[in-house]
């Protein structure tokens, strides 16, 4: 099994199940991106620390109720939302993408660490018909037009104490890009939660409806 000491290190508190399905990720991903690249190659050295890690910083930034209904839009291979589906087991994850091979391979990891609270689509985001208490997404595209395609996606009211909202991994400087939201949108450095240097340059931004 591979180490996810680094991901211990920031979560404690992890079940056995949770530890299991993290440590499983690693080998799933290497085989996968062997077949279909979802991850970049030099990336995958930095599995944990890059992506899985990095994922969870939207779990430092807020916790999500029991029963709250989210939207991945543009998850790629299932990122943020497998790491937050492990965090998050009672939390209902739907992860879209516009390239089907990669939802295969989102499917397919979390059909084999047994977890029942994701589903993957190939599916655009104007043709998603549910509404949801959270739009995540991890540096698909431009915030503005992020909030376009999420806003009509959104609940009236969330579950969790977090007002309904978008919730993105960024990475740079964001000043200009948010300029346009206002004071709906916020960011916050990952460097509040994590030490390692990768995360010097990586915010959480959230952005209420």
């Amino acid at each position: 099994m591979a180490d996810i000491s680094i991901i211990e290190k920031y979560f404690p508190n992890l079940s056995d199940v949770q530890k299991s399905q993290f440590a499983a990720l690693d080998a799933l991903y290497q085989d996968w991106n062997s077949k279909i690249n979802v991850i970049s190659r030099k990336d995958m050295d930095n599995f944990y620390e890059h992506h899985v890690l990095h994922s969870l910083g939207i779990a430092k930034f807020t916790d999500f109720a029991d029963d709250t209904e989210i939207l991945d839009l543009g998850t790629g291979g299932g990122f943020p939302a497998i790491p937050l589906a492990i965090i998050f087991p009672n939390v209902s994850f739907h992860a879209i993408d516009g390239v089907g091979k990669k939802i295969k391979v989102l499917n397919a990891v979390a059909e084999s660490i047994g977890l029942k609270n994701i589903k993957g689509e190939h599916l655009r985001a104007e043709d998603v018909k549910a509404k949801y208490d959270y739009v995540v997404s991890r540096a698909v595209m431009q915030m503005p037009d992020l909030m376009k395609l999420a806003r009509p996606l959104l609940k009236p009211v969330a579950s969790s104490a977090l007002p309904v909202g978008v919730i993105a991994l960024k990475g740079g400087d964001l000043t200009e890009e948010l300029k346009p939201l206002g004071r709906n949108a916020m960011s916050e450095s990952l460097t509040n939660y994590f030490e390692e240097e990768f995360f010097s340059t990586k915010s959480v931004v959230y952005v209420m409806k």
